[in-house]
């Protein structure tokens, strides 16, 4: 089978033909990095590797839905059927629903909705005497989060020398012990008790390191501790793992996404080659100079440039007003001027802001 590269552009082409080992590619804004995980995965399979030995994670269905899309259109539905292209949850969900019993669960298991989760943690609280010390059960809830997503047990939180708040520990330990007395997991457990299970049970993690023998992640620069070491996990020693990512896009560290997991990763997979991604297919080159410059500024990152064939384009317009009123008014003054003078409709227009209170 032959697949045409004529659409790609040197770099692009260098990533998709990338052979074994791992590979970190840092792929700009708006430089086609879709279009390369989906051609790498079609040349694998068409230099013999079998769809069921490829794992696809994203970060969410739409994307894992639209890499099988355009892999469908570039093979056929015969070729990717086996293919696994998912969340990270749901990845690991899938697992779970096979092997839980190993770690004390029974196989039926549910997942706790959100509202229950905090009702849970609303009657822990009350239970150990921690309804008066200033914090909600959704600051609870938000803290037990961001340990699982550092992979850290409640004894482990006791230990820690994080700055946790009081009383975390027991709230954290006993929210755990009821979930588990209930067959219940959250969200963050279904990828924890897969590290857990893979830790415990050596014979699991070799098993689906010889089922997933070629790995594919996108958006690397979001990933957390716990996702981390799924990958390092599975791609083992022989690390046929390939990175998608850009440490300059990395916005998600509140919610314990770590960026050094990208920055990091010729020293956690060794002999890792790197391509840089770097025409833009989106952007006029004043916004790429202006973005490249602000970037720049950044004290860890890896060095790269975004260019564009899109030519120069319009200057980049910066206005300060009063208040929110000028703010507003500016803006559909704006709009009513170039939609007068230029024609087209409004849908070419876009107007963002930093929260939902300020539309």
């Amino acid at each position: 089978m032959s697949l045409d590269f004529r659409g790609l552009n040197p770099q692009q082409r260098q990533a998709v033909e990338h052979g074994d080992g791992p590979l970190l590619l840092l792929a700009g804004a708006g430089t086609g990095k879709t279009r390369v995980i989906t051609y790498r995965i079609a040349r694998l399979i068409a230099r013999g590797v079998p769809a069921e030995h490829i794992l696809a994670v994203t970060f969410t269905n739409k994307a894992a839905r639209e890499m099988r899309e355009r892999l469908t259109a570039l093979l056929s539905p015969a070729q990717v059927k086996d293919l696994t292209a998912s969340t990270f949850h749901s990845f690991c969900a899938k697992i779970l629903r096979a092997r839980i019993p190993r770690l004390g669960y029974g196989r039926n298991f549910d997942i706790a909705s959100d509202s229950y989760q905090l009702g849970l943690v609303r009657n822990v609280m009350s239970e150990l005497g921690l309804t008066q010390n200033g914090l909600t059960g959704r600051d609870y809830l938000q803290m037990i989060s961001m340990a699982k997503s550092r992979l850290l047990t409640p004894d482990q939180v006791t230990s820690s020398n994080g700055s946790w708040s009081p009383g975390l520990p027991d709230v954290y330990a006993l929210y755990q012990r009821r979930l588990k007395n209930m067959d219940l997991v959250d969200f963050d457990d279904l990828l924890m008790l897969v590290v857990q299970l893979w830790q415990t049970h050596p014979k699991e993690l070799d098993a689906h390191r010889q089922r997933y023998q070629h790995l594919l992640v996108d958006e690397y620069q979001d990933t957390n501790a716990v996702q981390f070491e799924l990958m390092a996990s599975l791609a083992g020693s022989i690390a046929n793992i390939c990175a998608v990512g850009d440490d300059d896009q990395s916005i998600y560290g509140w919610r314990g996404a770590d960026v050094t997991n990208i920055l990091h990763f010729e020293e956690h997979f060794p002999n890792a080659a790197v391509i840089r991604l770097e025409q833009n297919y989106r952007s006029t080159e004043t916004i790429l100079n202006a973005a490249n410059q602000v970037i720049a500024h950044n004290r860890e990152r890896h060095p790269k440039k975004l260019w564009s064939k899109n030519g120069t384009g319009e200057p980049i317009l910066v206005v300060s007003t009063e208040d929110e009123t000028a703010e507003a008014t500016f803006a559909v003054d704006f709009i009513r001027d170039r939609w007068a003078t230029r024609g087209g409709g409004l849908n070419q227009f876009a107007i963002l802001y930093r929260s939902n209170h300020q539309s």
